[in-house]
């Protein structure tokens, strides 16, 4: 297996530069996704990789292999469209042979590769249906098979799921998931779906407005996110604009968000961001972070509940609490259900804040994310 390497990639349509300064090494037989809002650039390095577009600037590397203006078809890439590109006046037999066919493979084995993709996807006896007779997760399931039969190096996937329902989304997921790690095939994949780049990948990569601004592991960049932007695009959060009142020897910091007071724990922030007495920061405090507060906890919110919400596994709670707004988790089966103007106490322990990054010149509450 091989690594694919994106070194300084660009692109630019006319004086637009939609993709800048890329580089990212997605390693062998890994499942890396390429997440961020629409247009920030991730379909157009996903076409460049397929070929259908040319870098402006840098090179694309497979291995030792300069891939950077080889045709589509010389590329040794499987690739799996959003509208899944199925051709409608085919059997699925067929549209799953196509990419075969174009190699010349005898009928023999084209035929034992079909059978072999199908039974892959879990669609053994349908050979013979036309597209239109499939549900759109079939589809979706056929246009993978018809990926995987070529045996590529390199599996492309452009937010293959954004057109399916959510029950369905989540089941097909996991399938993609299952396959890619069977075939032990090196996969980029395209969304602007946060909890389906964090349910699937092995490492993320946040884009916005052309840049890479947070490369890690799921766990990484949502316990570790690198900008106020990553933190409030992965998940939910409450971003906090902060002051510093004191830092401890051993590193510990309280802050001032609106009328509490917090610690966060030594070491939870981002490198570089200054903690001295006086900065303002940006605190990223996650709902799920919060607990009932218990006699003696640190860090202690004391407020009106605003809104309840029943999500089964967890109420969430929109808590006014120290002239501020905070998103609160709490399990089902804590004792803490409360309903809307109700008072509620919770606690956040330390090493559950994180400081994000410098804020703006005045301190004060951001709206949780």
């Amino acid at each position: 297996m091989k690594a694919l390497t994106l070194d300084r990639v660009s692109k630019a349509f006319g004086d637009n530069l939609v993709v800048q300064d890329v580089s990212l090494r997605v390693e062998p037989g890994e499942l890396f996704t390429l997440l961020g809002p629409s247009g920030c650039g991730k379909t157009t390095l996903l076409r460049m990789v397929a070929g259908f577009y040319y870098p402006t600037r840098g090179r694309i590397l497979f291995g030792d292999r300069d891939l950077t203006t080889v045709p589509p078809h010389r590329r040794g890439v499987g690739m799996v469209f959003q509208n899944y590109a199925l051709f409608p006046h085919m059997t699925v037999f067929e549209n799953v042979a196509f990419g075969l066919r174009l190699r010349r493979v005898p009928r023999d084995e084209l035929a034992r590769r079909v059978r072999r993709a199908l039974a892959q996807v879990q669609l053994e006896g349908y050979e013979g249906r036309r597209i239109d007779q499939l549900s759109g997760g079939q589809q979706q399931r056929v246009a993978l098979a018809r990926a995987l039969v070529i045996q590529p190096d390199l599996l492309l996937l452009d937010e293959p799921l954004s057109n399916l329902d959510a029950k369905l989304r989540e089941d097909t997921r996991s399938e993609i998931r299952r396959l890619q790690l069977s075939a032990g095939i090196t996969t980029l994949y395209v969304t602007h779906d946060q909890a389906e780049a964090m349910a699937m990948s092995d490492r993320i990569a946040v884009l916005n407005q052309g840049r890479v601004l947070q490369v890690g592991t799921p766990e990484a960049i949502y316990h570790r996110p690198a900008s106020r932007f990553v933190a409030g695009f992965i998940g939910k959060s409450n971003l906090v604009d902060a002051t510093v009142v004191q830092r401890r020897a051993d590193g510990a910091v309280q802050v001032r968000a609106g009328d509490v007071l917090l610690w966060c724990e030594a070491g939870r922030s981002n490198p570089g961001v200054p903690v001295d007495e006086g900065r303002i920061v940006t605190l990223c405090i996650r709902p799920e972070a919060f607990q009932p507060a218990a006699a003696g906890a640190a860090n202690v919110l004391r407020g009106r509940v605003l809104v309840a919400e029943y999500a089964g596994s967890h109420t969430r709670y929109r808590l006014e609490a120290g002239g501020l707004e905070w998103l609160v988790d709490l399990p089902a089966g804590s004792g803490a259900a409360v309903r809307p103007g109700g008072e509620l106490e919770v606690a956040v322990a330390p090493a559950q804040i994180f400081i994000v990054e410098a804020a703006g010149a005045q301190a004060g509450g951001a709206p949780a994310a």
